[in-house]
């Protein structure tokens, strides 16, 4: 389980410093304990400041979950940065964005914080707790009560304020310090002689108490009240821990129902501390309860987890057991046999546990340099894909495999009536921009040609799924890789032709759309280089001989007349170059001139009145086709494949819809006869862009998604 450990220290980040800052303080020695105890636990693990900019780290560390993969957990041991209740800062966050966490909630923490909150609640059900009085203001008068009085901040923790006072004298002046440091009403209680008592409770259905550890002041002077100077180590004596207490059986037994009464009755989760004192004639008397007890490794609450055979390391992952009941009904499951789930729970259980590796491998593939003309860069991708298809025990198809523009690999079973993968090793970027490099953000990852790359992540992790639950060898099954996306796949649309022919379904594994989208109809496109020569004529001279490049534009600019929404024809000059002698204008002008189409009819005729508003007077002209890439249309087989993809995404509770392009596919190579759908890999947004990015919830959701369609091919 991913788990994030939150804390408050040093951080300051907050919109503004306001109000009462917080002096309760967690030593770094523990969170590093912490961590070190939830890792060797199993747990992956961070541990960051709650602070201002909580909310962002645990969307980048834990983001979205799919349906029956645990979220991730907060180990909170926060104790806020500032301001009232500081303790229920962090879970009120947490409640707020829908992340479990460890401890109790912010009603739990503001009750148990409020010492005179707290004292009422316990005796309106009748457990024992001192006489008090409640001082809302410096002058306010003293109440009749027999010293010694113990004075205490009304809404703080960790002993702070905390003064044994004898007389009137001694209350005034405590309470005085406590209303100018704190700012807040002052509690007075009726000091209880004796020993003092602590007792753990650990657990929620039902909450389990651990033997009550009694605090051993030694004979060193003093009083006998744990101060916030003896446990930061100021006091100058060292305060022992007997336990179990020394108070004889009946009286611990009677310690552990009060503490565990006390802990149900203010709504308490998974972990407190109740601190008690035991008079001369063997009553008991809760002081407080201590909803954040501290994990220091001195503190009374390990003592006594510590006698019930659980030390620190046992203690801090069976806390993560607890809270892991209290929200999903049982805890964390112990790593089991892949072989005992059904199909589901394996790719389920398989690729959630492997999220980080999944960005991880996205991240190694876009630091890899494969810009469709880079043959060195792609030399190296396409030996990664061979050792990766060797690792799963795939074999070359010698045929259908011409390196370095294509290559094919099939399972045992052969891909022949099966299902085909296709997919494409370069970095199809056309524009003269640096390589952008991988960054990540709560909800998206980025970087060059990042849509391509988590396809072929999201193609190697359903694979290894199959191969961990040993089907992968019986699913017919193949993988067609190319290598020239960005030149419309000229050198190797012939193989990737034939590949399909064999194959019973295709899967184009191209970037989905935003908005969840399979793409079942993809226009076709043309490239055109256009060149028209007129002459050279001096800046300024007139002549009756047309300007090249006005002639040039406006014939351009009646090709672009010949869009039509209807007939979902697009016709745009995506560039325009001139070339021009010193002092005259233009005397050449070359355009490349890009149409979309739903059929191949569509572009003939696109093209043949193209050539008429060219003319046959005027300038010379050309106009040749540069590359040709068929439409995918739409058909019956291709649609009842993305139904059953949709039946799947939804008993995941995926988003997952049909639509159609504009932007063509090597999907158009796919013959008629075979079933095929487009856009299978993770959602993207502005591909081909410095600013293209991947879905992180759709790296998960696909990926799962073709695991289990592959995994069904057997049933």
């Amino acid at each position: 389980m991913k788990i994030a450990i939150v804390y408050n220290r040093n951080s300051k980040s907050v919109i503004n410093l306001f109000g009462l800052p917080n002096r309760e303080k967690i030593g770094m020695n523990t969170i590093k304990k912490l961590s070190d105890a939830l890792r060797r636990g199993g747990h992956q693990v961070i541990a960051f400041e709650g602070d201002k900019d909580l909310i962002d780290h645990l969307e980048e560390f834990m983001p979205r979950v799919v349906k029956g993969e645990l979220p991730g957990l907060v180990f909170n041991v926060s104790y806020g940065i500032q301001g009232q209740a500081r303790y229920t800062h962090v879970p009120s966050i947490l409640e707020m964005i829908g992340i479990p966490y460890v401890a109790s909630g912010p009603l739990a923490h503001t009750l148990a914080l409020d010492k005179v909150v707290t004292k009422m609640i316990l005796r309106q059900h009748d457990l024992p707790t001192p006489d008090f009085a409640v001082l809302e203001t410096p002058d306010a008068a003293i109440p009749e009560m027999t010293y010694p009085v113990i004075v205490k901040p009304k809404n703080e923790a960790v002993s702070f304020g905390l003064k044994v006072c004898k007389n009137e004298t001694e209350l005034r002046e405590g309470a005085a310090v406590i209303f100018n440091e704190y700012g807040q009403a002052v509690l007075a209680e009726q000091f209880i002689e004796g020993r003092e008592v602590n007792v753990g409770v650990l657990g929620n259905s039902p909450p389990e108490a651990f033997p009550p550890v009694q605090l051993d002041f030694g004979k060193g002077g003093g009083p006998s009240v744990y101060s916030y100077e003896d446990k930061t180590g100021r006091s100058g004596r060292t305060i022992g821990h007997i336990c179990p207490a020394a108070i004889g059986a009946k009286l611990n037994e009677r310690a552990k129902e009060l503490a565990v009464r006390a802990f149900k009755v203010l709504g308490l989760y998974d972990c407190a501390r109740v601190d008690m004192r035991l008079d001369d004639a063997g009553n008991l008397y809760i002081l407080e309860v201590n909803s954040l007890p501290s994990l220091g490794e001195h503190g009374s609450y390990l003592v006594g987890a510590e006698k019930v055979g659980l030390d620190f390391e046992k203690f801090v992952n069976r806390l993560v057991e607890v809270a892991a009941a209290r929200y999903f009904g049982v805890a964390e499951p112990a790593s089991i046999d892949m072989k005992s789930l059904d199909p589901r729970s394996q790719v389920l259980k398989f690729i959630t546990q492997r999220r980080d590796r999944l960005e991880k491998r996205v991240q190694t593939w876009v630091g890899e340099s494969s810009r469709t003309d880079d043959p060195v860069g792609l030399q190296q991708v396409q030996g990664r894909a061979s050792r990766l298809f060797d690792e799963l025990g795939m074999k070359q198809v010698k045929d259908l495999t011409d390196e370095p523009e294509v290559a094919t690999w099939q399972t045992a079973a052969g891909l022949d009536d099966g299902t085909l993968l296709i997919a494409h090793l370069d970095a199809p970027v056309e524009a003269p921009f640096a390589a952008p490099a991988f960054r990540r953000d709560p909800e998206w990852l980025y970087g060059e040609a990042i849509g391509s790359r988590a396809a072929l992540v999201s193609m190697e992790y359903a694979l290894r799924s199959l191969r961990a639950m040993r089907r992968l060898r019986k699913v017919p099954l193949g993988v067609v890789l190319y290598s020239d996306e960005g030149h419309d796949a000229r050198n190797s649309d012939d193989l990737i032709r034939e590949s399909a022919g064999r194959a019973k379904r295709v899967f184009v594994l191209r970037p989905g759309n935003v908005g969840d989208e399979i793409i079942t109809q993809r226009r076709g496109q043309r490239r055109y280089r256009v060149r028209i020569e007129g002459e050279g004529l001096r800046v300024g001279r007139a002549s009756k001989k047309p300007d090249t490049l006005r002639w040039s534009w406006s014939k351009l600019e009646q090709c672009a007349g010949l869009s039509s929404l209807r007939e979902r024809v697009s016709v745009a000059t995506t560039e325009m170059r001139t070339e021009n002698l010193p002092m005259r204008v233009p005397h050449r002008v070359t355009a490349t001139v890009v149409v979309t189409f739903p059929d191949d009819a569509h572009a003939d005729s696109v093209e043949a009145r193209m050539r008429e508003i060219f003319g046959k007077r005027g300038l010379r002209w050309s106009l040749e086709l540069v590359a040709h890439r068929p439409a995918m249309k739409e058909r019956r087989t291709g649609l009842r494949l993305a139904k059953s993809l949709e039946a799947l995404a939804a008993e995941w509770d995926m988003p997952l819809k049909r639509s159609s392009s504009a932007w063509p596919s090597v999907a158009g190579l796919v013959p008629a006869k075979t079933a095929c759908v487009c856009g299978i890999g993770p959602v993207a947004r502005d591909l081909r862009t410095p600013n293209e990015a991947v879905q992180r919830i759709s790296l998960v959701q696909r990926t799962i998604l073709l695991a289990e369609f592959l995994a069904k091919d057997l049933e």
